[in-house]
């Protein structure tokens, strides 16, 4: 499943403000043996959402009325630490959250986030804590990753960054065979078409397919 392309995106917001919350807490370990990314957002948060009989907690962000349909989280600092699956991305991804805004990150978790069209946006701790109050608040959040902005309603614009490869693979989005093609693909052909060339027994199946 590829990514969905990242222009701008708006809507509400939710502040989880407390630091190091990291994978195991995003996607628990138990949950591990599911590998298709489509349903994973039912595990988002698993045990800070759920009760040991599956109720929901009401004191969770996530599972207050005003924030059910999120796409922003404004978090504290080494957002994403621990361990380096993949599947912490996938779940908030499926969960509908596009934006993840925090002091820091891990550092694997921050590079799958822009692989699977989750934008990661790091800001000072004074942004961060004006952006969790916006969230608290319910103002609107938007995300213009073709200006690279970020925008709390009734507060001034911030500036981010990102590596420019990456801009552009969550605005095309691009999976990574997309982005080699992009990047590889006219040295992958002229290195097919030499060595069809020179060993051409290598290509008889495809060339009769």
């Amino acid at each position: 499943m590829k990514p969905e392309p990242f222009t701008r995106v708006t809507g509400p917001a939710a502040a989880m403000p407390e630091d190091n919350i990291d994978t195991d807490i995003i996607f628990p370990a138990r949950f591990l043996l599911l590998t298709q990314k489509k349903g994973l957002g039912a595990h988002a948060f698993h045990d800070r959402r759920f009760d040991a009989d599956g109720g929901e907690l009401p004191g969770f962000v996530l599972n207050q009325p005003q924030f059910r349909a999120a796409k922003f989280l404004v978090c504290g600092d080494n957002f994403g630490s621990g361990s380096s699956r993949e599947q912490a991305v996938w779940t908030i991804a499926d969960f509908g959250i596009r934006v993840v805004i925090a002091t820091s990150f891990g550092e694997i978790f921050h590079s799958n986030c822009m692989r699977n069209g989750v934008l990661p946006i790091t800001v000072s701790a004074e942004d961060a804590a004006r952006l969790q109050a916006a969230a608290a608040e319910g103002r609107a959040f938007t995300a213009d990753l073709e200006a690279m902005t970020l925008t709390a309603q009734g507060l001034a614009p911030i500036t981010f960054s990102l590596p420019a490869e990456r801009r552009q693979a969550m605005l095309m989005g691009w999976d990574e065979t997309d982005v080699l093609l992009e990047g590889y693909g006219a040295d992958i052909d002229r290195f097919e078409a030499a060595q069809a060339a020179s060993q051409p027994w290598l290509y008889k199946e495809k060339a009769s397919a």
